[in-house]
């Protein structure tokens, strides 16, 4: 496992961290681990941006599913599947910045706070 993990973005529903001695980035979401080189992580943002979001949901209004968009995996018979919260959360993750700083939103702060 890396050791000079850099914190990218970060959310609820997970985190994005680059290694600079290892060239990798290090994509956590919910339950799923992902790891991409620099090409890689370039060619998985494009795609997850390029989502036809609308196209999903309508192909799938039948069934009972909670989730129904699917991002398939080079594995043929593996493929991940989102609703449109967690996929926006996904895209939110990786739209990393660089030059400029943003304020959390509460949601965002990890912090258990107690009101006395």
């Amino acid at each position: 496992m890396c050791t000079n993990l850099k914190t990218l973005s970060k959310n609820i529903e997970g985190e994005l961290s680059y290694c600079k001695g290892c060239k990798v980035y290090h994509l956590y979401f919910n339950n799923i681990y992902l790891q991409f080189t620099p090409r890689e992580f370039k060619a998985f943002t494009k795609f997850v941006f390029e989502i036809d979001i609308d196209y999903w949901e309508a192909s799938c209004q039948r069934t009972l599913l909670k989730r129904k968009i699917p991002i398939q995996s080079m594995q043929q018979n593996l493929a991940m599947v989102f609703n449109q919260s967690e996929l926006n959360a996904l895209k939110d993750l990786l739209k990393v910045r660089t030059k400029t700083n943003r304020l959390l939103k509460p949601h965002e702060i990890d912090y258990i706070s107690f009101l006395n």
